[in-house]
Parts: C-alpha cells; sequence; structure tokens
C-alpha cells in the first residue's frame, strides 16, 4: 500500500516476523529476518514521510529521551525528528548541561530520567558498554545511538537501508561493499561488518595496516560466521566495487604514531575521483558524517552524482522511526504478556 492509499492517521501495518528486542544496543544479536523487518518498516515509514503532515500516533503517550554524552548533530536530530513523527513525548539531554557535569553517575542519571517518566531512551556516550549498563537499571527499553568504538547499530541499519533502496535489484548478496578509512576506532564499521555479512555482502575493510588492528584476526576468525576481507591495498580494494563508504578520520581518539600525517593519509587513502574509477561505473559513494572534505574524501567526491551522502541522512529518520516502532511494540508485548 502506497502514502496515497493508507489512511492519513494509519499506523505501519505490522510485518508478520515478530520483533523480540526490548533493547537494541548492537546489531549482532539481529537474524536475517528482524533485519529485514527493519527495512520493511522503515519502507513503511518512508511512505509516512512522503505525506503532507508526516505523522502517526503509534508512540503517542510514551515518553522517549535522548541522552547524549557526547555531540552530536545527525544522529541526535534524526532521532528526536523521528520520536515525534511517532507522537511521543521526546526530552533531549545533553550531559555537559546536565546533573553530570556535578558528578552525576551514569546509573543515577537513568534512574533520575525514569522516574521523570521516560519509556525508551536513546543514548550516545563515549566509553564502550555504557548502554548495556543504562539497560540493565532501566526499566523500558534502550536504544544505542553510538558508544565508544564499539557500536552504531541504527547507523549500519540506515547504511544497509540506502544501500538496497539504491542497487539495482535491491540486494547486497554477493555486492562488492567497501568500507575505506579509520576503521579502528569506527563503531560504524564494526556494526557495519555484522549488517552487511548477514546480508551477504563480499565485504571488504581498507586502510593503514595500524587502522585495521584486530580487524584481521576477526576476519580469520569468521566470528558467527562473517568472512570478510582486510588489506592495506587500496587498489585491491577498489576495483570493481559496488558501493564504497569512507570513514573520517576520528583525530579526537588518535593515538600519537598511528598515521604519519593527515596529508599522507591523504595522499595514500583518500578516496579521489581518480581512486574512484578502479570502482564500477555506478558505484555509490557513502560516508556516515561528519565528513573532513581533503582528507579521507575530496570535496568533489562528496558531492559527486554517485554519493547518497545526503539520502543516508534523509534515510535515518524512516530507520529510526522503524526501531522506536518495533521496540514500542515489544516492550507492549511483554507488559501484556
Amino acid at each position: 500500500m502506497s502514502a496515497g492509499d493508507r489512511p492519513e492517521g494509519a499506523i505501519p501495518t505490522p510485518a508478520p516476523v515478530r520483533w523480540p528486542h526490548r533493547h537494541l544496543l548492537d546489531v549482532d544479536a539481529l537474524t536475517r529476518p528482524e533485519i529485514d523487518l527493519v527495512m520493511r518498516t522503515a519502507d513503511e515509514m518512508h511512505d509516512v514521510l512522503a505525506r503532507p503532515i508526516p505523522k502517526v500516533p503509534a508512540l503517542r503517550g510514551l515518553g522517549v529521551t535522548i541522552l547524549f554524552y557526547e555531540a552530536s548533530t545527525r544522529t541526535r536530530v534524526s532521532f528526536e525528528v523521528a520520536a515525534k513523527n511517532l507522537s511521543a513525548d521526546v526530552v533531549n539531554i545533553a550531559a555537559a548541561s546536565s546533573s553530570v557535569s556535578k558528578g552525576e553517575s551514569l546509573v543515577d542519571t537513568v534512574r533520575t530520567v525514569e522516574a521523570l517518566g521516560a519509556d525508551m531512551i536513546v543514548m550516545r556516550h563515549g566509553v564502550s558498554g555504557a548502554p548495556y549498563l543504562a539497560a540493565e537499571v532501566f526499566g523500558g527499553s534502550v536504544l544505542n545511538g553510538g558508544d565508544g568504538w564499539h557500536a552504531h547499530p541504527s547507523q549500519a541499519l540506515l547504511d544497509l537501508y540506502t544501500m538496497r533502496s539504491r542497487l539495482p535489484g535491491g540486494s547486497l548478496e554477493g555486492r562488492k561493499v567497501v568500507i575505506l578509512g579509520d576503521v579502528l576506532h569506527s563503531r560504524v564499521a564494526r556494526s557495519n561488518v555484522w549488517t552487511l555479512t548477514a546480508m551477504g555482502a563480499d565485504l571488504w575493510l581498507c586502510g593503514p595496516t595500524t587502522l585495521l588492528r584486530g580487524f584481521d584476526a576477526w576476519a580469520a576468525r569468521g566470528a558467527a560466521g562473517r568472512r570478510f576481507t582486510v588489506t592495506s591495498d587500496v587498489g585491491a580494494a577498489l576495483r570493481d566495487a559496488d558501493v564504497v563508504m569512507a570513514l573520517r578520520i576520528q583525530k579526537e581518539r588518535m593515538a600519537s604514531g598511528l598515521l604519519p600525517s593527515l596529508r599522507e593519509y591523504a595522499a595514500r587513502y583518500g578516496l579521489t575521483s581518480e581512486r574512484l574509477r578502479a570502482a564500477r561505473p555506478g558505484a555509490l559513494v557513502m560516508h556516515p558524517g561528519p565528513l573532513n572534505e581533503g582528507v579521507e574524501i575530496a570535496a568533489d567526491v562528496a558531492v559527486d552524482p554517485r554519493s547518497v551522502i545526503t539520502d543516508q541522512v534523509a534515510n535515518g529518520v524512516a530507520v529510526r522511526m522503524a526501531l522506536l516502532y518495533l521496540m514500542a511494540g515489544a516492550r507492549r508485548t511483554e507488559a501484556g504478556a
């Protein structure tokens, strides 16, 4: 059913696969049918967003608190827009301007937020594992908006949604997907390993050896049957690629000695028009943002007709609406059990 056929206030039709997860802390716990369910629900939400008034009452009466301990634009704003489009009551908390700045612990903050009526928390934290601690003490649902170097589940799912919506045939099966750059510090890369291999992509991780530490062992181990390629040969990685995702050089997390200089990194690994010629003619260009133009990606490549970077941002709203909707359904099912 298209947006024009569905009644204006209708809630998207539930898909037949049941969503069993009260929390979403990473994508490694998701099965392929569950990932497909997110994709189908995001399609429904995309239809909602196409309406003159992009709003449904699916989360009416539920409180969603967006609790961010790190700076963010895309993730924080898109979660806020997503929750409001679902008619949730939304509260935004930036840790820097909260009682955290006075020494309040994460556990105390979560308990305070729950006492003030939060049913769901979207959390970003600089320490890997922090959302797991929050999930242990919070009576509602926790959705990880990015923790340390560990995971960024909603970003991986919106990346997958963008690829499926733009690749011919809509399938990742056998498609060569390259993630290029600062893999070591990237929670986006870690979560994408799980989603992309689950959907059958031929995944390649590429960057300087110092920024790939641990991933070669993971690839050789084939955790949970997930196989992917790790290389420092940018030419081999980009050859015949269907998708190339450049990653931001995370200078704020960078220990000394990992790179000689940003200039040398750009010269050897930056995604330029010349390097992109090795990929397939219609290869998608992606970046999770924010961009360091002229370092990991050239300015002309970022706005190339093959770039879907702005699509990633826009698709983030539909995918995050889908996740909030599915998690609210799981919460209600659990409460009624």
